[in-house]
């Protein structure tokens, strides 16, 4: 992905609000089936790492881009921004 694709969605996902929330008990297999489902159907989305939780943000990023096969587009703060392309029906169109 490039810095003028990756700034594209960020400014897309500015206007989003986390869907998600990591929490004490950090990543499960749970969450990581929920979010990569939310992947395929949102194609860019917003997870938010709680306060309780003691993993590094952009750890969970990483873990979660390479197990949901996502890239990850922004991790500013607590909140992780992630995207990837649908299967079927694409919405968002990359410059």
């Amino acid at each position: 992905m490039t810095s003028k694709q990756r700034a594209y969605l960020r400014g897309l996902a500015n206007t989003i609000d986390p869907i998600f929330q990591i929490g004490k008990a950090s990543l499960t297999p749970e969450n990581i089936k929920a979010i990569s489902d939310a992947l395929e159907k949102r194609e860019l989305i917003k997870v938010s790492v709680l306060k309780n939780c003691l993993d590094d943000p952009r750890e969970i990023a990483e873990v979660l881009a390479e197990r949901s096969r996502a890239q990850v587009v922004s991790v500013i703060g607590k909140k992780i921004t992630l995207y990837r392309k649908a299967k079927k029906n694409p919405k968002i169109e990359l410059p």
